[in-house]
């Protein structure tokens, strides 16, 4: 597709990206809201905060788990497929939230959301891939950023569902869009829903060993999925724990911290487009690597300084460079993955790094325990060292590298 051809707003291409990207925003609107709900939750379920972690945790690792089966179905069958089934699946999820009885239908929901965000997440960016070539990182960034956005929304449409009284009544809107942005799809996509296909992708076997020999069979796709997975790591670690930080070790108080919990997503509406559009223009991997240095920067000053201003600094610098990152890098994928195969060889790619990075929260929790915050976070420092290490290597040893 010609450069010209590729519109944000209007033309095939624009309606499509604008579907795409509400219905981004809406899902981690719906997603997002969990966190700040779960007192709520406990309290009405009369469950134990390790049981309501559970509950996160089973989603997250259907998450990781469905992300290879959903770019199987993109690939084999149509992106339209892979796509309206998965925001049924968030749809079921939600609307499961809306009445949860038991903590067992809780799980259930858990289990729905997980699998309707592998199959939408996935899917979204392999049709995003077809619509745009030249513009591709531009259209990643704009893309990552409705998405933050909806994690920002999330956070008042929790304190509004608890206002009213009652904390299920925050996914009623969440349904409501949903339900209106698969229909409009529906309606508008071009492609054809290949059912058949989806039954002979599941009849046929080696289709795994294929996937995980092209992919992974490559020294620049395993070095990659490393780096990836550092980052990835390290953010995990960080968003699940930085207000608990900096109320613990920087002696900022809940409101404050909240606000610089708050900033993490706020930062990423601005970085992530401006970093796809520059990832056009030069080599992705190079960027990549910078941003990763800016993260490190940023978690140094988050480490070692006091001063308040300074300290939202460090928490911008953070957000701004793992903001950056993701994007762009998965534009590259999208890049040097064949076309006939890249929405299973980015599901491949995502269940590695998001099963390996869910042990992010994990590793600070102990890690804090036995010794403190400010040492676990440092952790994330080699983390980062040594992915800005393998992305500069990358660039630099390809012989067609290009600056």
């Amino acid at each position: 597709m010609r450069g010209d051809d590729e519109q944000f707003i209007r033309g095939y291409s624009g309606r499509m990206f604008l579907l795409i990207a509400v219905a981004m925003l809406v899902a981690n609107l719906g997603r997002q809201a969990l966190p700040p709900l779960l007192p709520a939750i406990i309290d009405e379920l009369a469950i134990t905060t390790a049981a309501a972690g559970f509950a996160l945790t089973l989603m997250r690792i259907c998450y990781a788990v469905f992300q290879y089966p959903s770019g199987r179905v993109a690939d084999v069958a149509s992106r339209k497929i892979a796509i309206v089934g998965g925001v049924g699946v968030l749809i079921a999820g939600f609307a499961l939230l809306i009445q949860v009885p038991t903590y067992t239908v809780l799980l259930a929901s858990m289990v729905l959301l997980g699998i309707g965000s592998a199959f939408f997440f996935v899917s979204e960016r392999v049709l995003l891939s077809d619509l745009f070539v030249e513009k591709r990182g531009r259209a990643f960034g704009l893309n990552s950023a409705f998405s933050r956005i909806g994690s920002i929304l999330a956070a008042g449409l929790a304190v509004g569902a608890l206002t009213v009284g009652r904390w299920q009544l925050a996914f009623v809107p969440v349904v409501v869009l949903l339900i209106g942005l698969m229909v409009a799809f529906h309606f508008l996509s071009r492609e054809q829903y290949e059912f058949r296909a989806v039954g002979r992708m599941v009849q046929r076997s080696g289709a795994v060993q294929e996937t995980t020999a092209r992919v992974f069979g490559s020294t620049q796709v395993r070095l990659l999925v490393t780096a990836y997975t550092l980052v990835i790591f390290a953010w995990e670690g960080m968003i699940a724990f930085l207000p608990a930080y900096l109320q613990a070790t920087k002696g900022f108080s809940v409101g404050f911290a909240s606000g610089g919990f708050a900033m993490l997503f706020a930062v990423g509406v601005i970085v992530q487009p401006v970093s796809g559009a520059i990832s056009d223009r030069w080599d992705r991997r190079l960027i990549t690597g910078f941003a990763t240095i800016v993260s490190f920067t940023g978690l140094v000053l988050l480490i070692t300084i006091d001063s308040f201003a300074l300290l939202l600094l460090g928490i911008v610098l953070y957000a701004a460079g793992l903001m950056a990152f993701t994007p762009v890098l998965q534009a590259y994928l999208m890049d040097i993955f064949p076309d006939a195969s890249k929405g299973g060889d980015l599901g491949a790619f995502k269940t590695i790094y998001e099963g390996l990075s869910s042990i992010g929260p994990t590793y600070v929790g102990v890690v804090a325990g036995f010794a403190s915050y400010t040492v676990a976070f440092s952790g994330f420092l080699v983390c980062l060292a040594m992915s800005a290490f393998i992305l500069f290597w990358v660039h630099y040893s390809d012989p067609s590298t290009r600056v």
